[in-house]
């Protein structure tokens, strides 16, 4: 359904977003990378405590509340899933960032979540993740690396993605509980 033109009334209980979708369709050279002492560390997904504490520690703040609420069989269905990569950013022995790639479509890699902890934005971790996440997703044979970001994520979270070469194809209007 194509909204109209002018406001739309949000039920009570719901909140709405705007949904950019952007991809890559070829691999670019990556960003310059900030010095850092960030490692990637790949997140041990069989139990779900630290996946979620983690999901949790970055996402907050943005509500990303859909790993949260997804009944436990759901989500290891997902993230247990030998075509499912969740890498963490690790500062000083602590999970800062997460990256999940979903290669479950052949041919692409979607990064479902990514992001790092608020103490990190701004310091050029997510950049350093972006370009990890970026060598790994076009280490396989693929034609498409896609994302999305909405008017709840960080204000600044769009244009990053596009300076990390990543183009809008799609535009939706999310509304949730």
């Amino acid at each position: 359904m194509i909204l109209p033109d002018g406001y739309s009334d949000v039920p009570d209980g719901k909140i709405a977003a705007v949904v950019t979708h952007l991809e890559m369709t070829a691999r670019r050279a990556p960003r310059p990378d900030p010095a850092a002492g960030w490692t990637l560390r790949r997140v041990d997904v069989s139990t779900l405590d630290g996946y979620r504490d983690l999901y949790r520690r970055v996402g907050l703040e943005w509500l990303w509340v859909s790993r949260m609420r997804m009944p436990d069989a759901e989500l290891a269905a997902i993230v247990q899933s030998p075509l499912v990569e969740n890498y963490a950013l690790v500062h000083e022995g602590r999970d800062e960032g997460l990256v999940e790639m979903d290669f479950r479509e052949p041919g692409h890699c979607e990064f479902v979540s990514f992001g790092v902890t608020e103490k990190f934005i701004g310091s050029g971790a997510a950049r350093w993740l972006m370009n990890r996440a970026l060598e790994l997703a076009w280490s396989r044979p693929l034609t498409r690396v896609w994302l999305h970001t909405c008017t709840f994520d960080h204000p600044l979270a769009l244009a990053f993605y596009q300076r990390s070469g990543f183009r809008p194809f799609g535009r939706q209007i999310e509304v949730v509980d």
